[in-house]
């Protein structure tokens, strides 16, 4: 029989909380996001927002509530303008002062200044000429414009510069504040400041809690933080 994607995960969020998402590449941590979204329908048990079932609403209607800001940035072939204002809603037009405002947010709005055409520069869907942490604020502004209900971050910033590192580190910080959020979260400091943490290890929930009191625990949330971060913690002290 196909073995579950996710096991023994019971949890509940209360709204502008943030979950940390932690663990092993492999885990299961695009997974759990993945059955939020309903990229992947849940076989047993349920998902629920505010109460209601995901499964009973449309798919447009749950994302439209959801802001995703993924490791993987997907723009497409258009204006940068037009790749911000993606993040609205169909339903309404987005006005360029609504464009430019969500990228000051973002931090993206100086950057986008620097381009040959500013907001009207155009770039391909590979974003040719704009860097990856770059592409990532777009991401982010795109979020600050659909103003979702509930976030889900991959803080991953593999090839990042350091200074595009720290307003990536600002504008997600900014636009998690006040949101439910889940985070598959990276950084030592999002994971302290965490809600919850959840901690996966092949597809199943093997603790949650938050830091201190997993810490405590000795466990596998204690193994990871020791492997990972006994470096960034010497650093810090």
């Amino acid at each position: 029989a196909d073995k579950p994607l996710i096991e023994d995960l019971s949890l509940v969020v209360d709204p502008g909380h943030t979950v940390a998402i932690v663990g092993p590449t492999g885990a299961g941590k695009t997974t759990l996001v993945n059955l939020l979204m309903r990229f992947y329908e849940v076989t047993g048990g349920r998902i629920t927002l505010d109460g209601v079932d995901v499964a009973s609403m449309s798919r447009d209607e749950l994302r439209d509530g959801i802001g995703m800001v993924l490791q993987d940035t997907w723009l497409f072939g258009g204006t940068i303008a037009e790749n911000i204002a993606y993040g609205a809603s169909t339903a309404r037009k987005v006005t360029r002062g609504e464009v430019e405002e969500a990228a000051r947010a973002a931090h993206a709005d100086r950057f986008i200044r620097t381009l040959p055409d500013g907001y009207d520069t155009v770039i391909d869907d590979e974003g040719t000429g704009v860097s990856a942490g770059e592409k990532q604020l777009i991401t982010i502004a795109r979020a600050f414009l659909s103003d979702p209900v509930i976030l889900v971050l991959d803080e991953a910033t593999s090839s990042v510069d350091t200074r595009t590192e720290v307003l990536i580190q600002k504008a997600m910080a900014k636009l998690a504040h006040g949101r439910t959020s889940f985070v598959i979260a990276h950084r030592l400091s999002t994971i302290r400041d965490a809600d919850t943490i959840l901690v996966m290890e092949s597809g199943s929930i093997v603790e949650q809690g938050a830091h201190e009191e997993l810490l405590a625990a000795d466990g596998a949330y204690a193994r990871l933080y020791k492997a990972q971060f006994a470096e960034a913690v010497a650093e810090v002290d």
